[in-house]
């Protein structure tokens, strides 16, 4: 039986935000933003609804029909990598500002990733995915993700990630993302990988 997803809207932002928090509270990468575990599980749901908030208003996040997994999109036009400068230098320290203004992890990060980000061509932007703890293994995220994907490639469109850990990126290195740069070292900290996908050719339809 196939994965049920649909859009999330303004209605699902409390979902989002638990679901990303309890799939990224043990992440590399945010343990990187909030060594700390305690300061983490306090202000990490933050960020989190910072992210999402972010996403509802410019972007598409999927959710599957029981509320167990989420994916969070972002369409990136061409030659304009994160959007107009401006909002692209204010948004870390935007994020920042709200969440915890003496963590400069926190707009570092947003900097750092958005330096590398591709420009030059139209494409998806995969933020974010999270998964239940509990559900984890069960293919919800790449049902996700080939969602998309599919319609990458009926649109001729290329897709871009930042891999938060070893095991993520394998995943997507299944589903065709390859190496798109060097490796992102954080500083005194772990390492994100930039991935690219091209669009698969389409089969042509075989006559009858």
């Amino acid at each position: 039986m196939g994965v049920v997803s649909r859009t999330a809207g303004e209605g699902d932002r409390e979902l989002i935000v638990r679901l990303l928090d309890e799939a990224f509270q043990d992440d590399p990468v945010s343990g990187w933003v909030f060594p700390d575990a305690e300061d983490r599980r306090a202000k990490h749901p933050g960020l989190m609804a910072a992210f999402t908030d972010i996403v509802l208003a410019a972007g598409r996040i999927d959710v599957t029909g029981d509320g167990s997994a989420c994916a969070l999109w972002l369409s990136m036009p061409a030659d304009e990598g994160h959007g107009d400068h401006d909002a692209e230098d204010e948004g870390p320290a935007q994020v920042r500002e709200a969440v915890d203004p003496d963590n400069e992890r926190i707009e570092r990060i947003g900097r750092l990733t958005a330096a590398i980000h591709p420009t030059g061509r139209a494409h998806e932007y995969l933020w974010m995915i999270g998964v239940a703890s509990g559900r984890q293994g069960e293919g919800l995220g790449t049902a996700l993700i080939e969602t998309v994907l599919d319609r990458c490639d009926r649109e001729g469109l290329p897709a871009y990630l930042e891999a938060s850990n070893a095991r993520s990126r394998k995943l997507y290195e299944r589903l065709g993302f390859e190496p798109a740069g060097p490796v992102l070292n954080l500083p005194d900290g772990p390492s994100m990988w930039p991935m690219w996908r091209e669009p698969r050719p389409q089969r042509p339809a075989r006559a009858l």
